[in-house]
């Protein structure tokens, strides 16, 4: 439903800027997404086989999947680098997560909406002596008006598990932005060092 995913925009945890979709990576993720070695790297790109699809072997970037049929967003298989310190391993694991909540809640979501619809639909036109289908078997509609006692009563019922995951939203991605903050503390902090080094030997 429109309305609906227009809480979070269709996102998939943080409101990130992809310049490229599948069949490119996202230059604008790999900067802070960090992993565990060779063989973290192989494990991520097997468990990846599940969106149904997967980075080629040499990528060492984020890569965006297209929407999931569910939920309409986008997964987004994190780049797992050799040489990963724990605090950035906190990060791609807190994005892993803000994904899969995502994920779980407009998969669900969007297969109620579906199907009490279909449900009031059916409910309306059987009200009415009608079926399904007409004559020429095209499926039966309701008008603008009918449908927008459905909208309306769906968005009431549902307000309060928006509410609540409007709330989880929020604290999970100020988590994600927290650790964002220290990762780029320590890289600025290390190439400093790195650089008052460099200076110091000249």
């Amino acid at each position: 439903m429109a309305a609906a995913r227009a809480l979070r925009g269709g996102g998939c945890g943080c409101r990130y800027r992809y310049r490229r979709l599948l069949l490119s990576p996202s230059s604008s993720l790999s900067s802070s997404s960090a992993g565990g070695g060779l063989a973290a790297e192989r494990r991520e790109r097997q468990e990846s086989a599940g969106l149904g699809f997967s980075p080629p072997a040499h990528s060492r970037s984020d890569w965006i999947g297209p929407p999931d049929k569910h939920s309409n967003l986008r997964p987004v298989i994190f780049y797992v680098p050799p040489e990963e310190s724990p605090l950035e391993r906190r990060l791609r694991e807190a994005r892993q997560e803000a994904q899969a909540c995502d994920q779980r809640f407009w998969a669900r979501h969007n297969r109620a909406f579906h199907q009490e619809k279909e449900e009031f639909i059916y409910s309306r036109l059987k009200a009415k002596g009608l079926q399904m289908r007409d004559e020429t078997g095209k499926k039966a509609t309701l008008n603008a008006e009918e449908m927008a006692d459905f909208y309306k009563d769906f968005l009431s019922k549902n307000f309060i598990k928006h509410m609540q995951y409007n709330r989880d939203w929020y604290k999970r991605n100020f988590t994600i932005t927290f650790l964002m903050g220290q990762v780029a503390l320590v890289k600025a902090l290390r190439w400093l060092r790195w650089k008052k080094k460099n200076v110091g030997n000249s």
